[in-house]
């Protein structure tokens, strides 16, 4: 995600009682700690609250993010307490260990520990300095905020976040305790609030003396109680409650926290795309949203997309913007399902249909070509089952992205192999769009790019993660070839 990089002038008069020297020191010094493997456990373990970027000095996301990173830290430098943050170079191989440690799977990552490390929890912030200083001021508080009065509540609930709070009669107890054992769990997620009084809060029963838990939204029915106090049964809740029965992807970027947390979601994803502008089209979002109450509660999210800001989506999942009013629906295991100029009176039956297992899943796939005489063979989605795994050969398979540069790299080698073996019948060395073709079979463990795949003409399935020369190629080929069958098929020959 790209960061906004907000610049702020300093009016001259301020600093005009600065010294020189003072004014180079400022500017010289750095209020971001770096740290590594060395001196990364002893300085984290000093503090109760810390946050650590990892970065990658070559990660464009990292550079946006470097001047808005140090001006919050001198900023929160005057806190009381400071808050203190730190980068470590994950790219740098003593510093791996650290990186795998924290789950580290993209750059930046930003984690916010606590109690010397004990704690970790996801930095979901914004990535500008007023608003790190904002969020990281409000993390390093008590997890939940004591509502005393309406003003307090009014400006804790707002109307556009969702906002958890406790309603106790007093605040002690195994209810309080749990539920403060909650908010500390979510803070990162969410805001709450806890109060003696119902009358304090905006919407609901000002009657209740509790305890109860009160979930405030800016979507659907705006507010929602609950009353069993586990921990568990209080996250599943809360979690639950704050993904709208119809999440709306639009241009408003209010919406879009809640487009995340659909996507992050458990549940099967429904998504329509359509014009949101269309007044003509009302009849078919009614129809949607009757059917999503329809499913509520049984394993499946709902999303209503504007084809405006889709066009990612179209992309992803291989359709066209023309196929709108489209509905697409994913399962967990990646298998997806279309419905492509669907009209109002066609949802309910369409989804009760997948749900009882009778739409075929659709496949992502590049057209078949209709020539393919270069050397390394062109596989699709609708060839790999024929050209790799029917073939009867040895298929050398490549899955590439066509903008990855270490794939850009490996090409003219493949190229080489593949001239190679141009003579023999019996193998194959082709290459597969990743990003442009779904990849049915769970025997491919595709997570990078370009990842190779090696299979024998007798069905034996290798990875191969040698290194990237034509001979190292050539000689894995060898080794893992199934040449029984082959010698097999030429006694039957001669």
């Amino acid at each position: 995600m790209a960061t906004s990089v907000s610049i702020w002038f300093v009016l001259a008069t301020i600093l005009c009682s600065l010294t020189a020297i003072s004014a180079e020191e400022s500017e010289s010094k750095e209020f971001v700690l770096t740290l590594d493997h060395s001196n990364f456990k002893e300085t984290v373990s000093k503090h109760d609250f810390i946050v650590v970027e990892f970065y990658a000095p070559w990660c464009g996301h990292c550079k946006n993010l470097a001047p808005e990173y140090e001006k919050a830290a001198s900023i929160l430098s005057k806190h009381d307490p400071p808050i203190v943050l730190a980068k470590v170079d994950a790219n740098e191989e003593a510093n791996r260990d650290l990186a795998t440690e924290y789950e580290v799977q993209g750059f930046p990552t930003l984690k916010i520990l606590r109690n010397g490390g004990k704690n970790v929890q996801e930095y979901k912030g914004p990535r500008e300095a007023d608003g790190i200083v904002e969020y990281l001021k409000s993390q390093s508080g008590p997890a939940s905020a004591e509502i005393k009065s309406a003003e307090d509540a009014t400006k804790l609930i707002g109307d556009k976040k969702i906002v958890v709070v406790g309603v106790f009669p007093k605040f002690s107890g195994e209810e309080f305790e749990t539920f403060m054992a909650l908010a500390e769990k979510l803070r990162s997620d969410y805001e709450f609030g806890h109060t003696l009084d119902a009358k304090h809060l905006p919407r609901g029963d000002s009657s209740v003396t509790g305890p109860l838990v009160r979930l405030f939204k800016p979507f659907d029915e705006l507010f929602v109680d609950f009353k069993a106090f586990t921990v568990e049964a209080l996250e599943k809740f809360v979690e639950e409650s704050s993904i709208p029965l119809v999440t709306i992807y639009n241009n408003d970027a209010s919406n879009h926290p809640f487009v995340i947390k659909f996507y992050n979601s458990p549940n099967a994803k429904a998504m329509l795309f359509a014009n949101l502008n269309d007044e003509s089209l009302d009849s078919l979002k009614s129809k949607y949203r009757e059917v999503a109450e329809q499913y509520k509660g049984q394993g499946i999210g709902f999303l209503l997309g504007d084809v405006e800001v889709s066009q990612g989506a179209f992309q992803y999942f291989g359709v066209q913007e023309s196929q709108a009013p489209l509905i697409i629906i994913q399962n967990n295991d990646g298998k997806k399902y279309i419905k492509p100029h669907v009209k109002a009176d066609e949802i309910a039956q369409w989804v009760k249909d997948y749900k009882e297992g009778k739409v075929p899943a659709y496949v992502k796939s590049e057209p078949i070509p209709q020539e393919n005489n270069e050397p390394v063979k062109v596989v699709v989605a609708d060839t790999l089952e024929d050209m790799v795994f029917k073939s009867g050969k040895n298929v050398l398979l490549e899955f590439y992205a066509p903008w990855c540069g270490h794939c850009k790299k490996l090409a003219p080698i493949l190229d080489e192999v593949a001239v190679h073996y141009e003579k023999d019948p019996n193998v194959l060395i082709a290459k597969l769009d990743a990003t442009a073709n779904d990849i049915g079979d769970e025997q491919f463990d595709v997570k990078g790019y370009p990842t190779v795949y090696f299979r024998s003409s007798n069905g034996n399935l290798t990875p191969y993660d040698g290194d990237r020369t034509k001979d190292d190629i050539i000689d894995f080929i060898e080794k893992n070839r199934d040449k029984t069958v082959e010698q097999e098929s030429l006694k039957d020959e001669l």
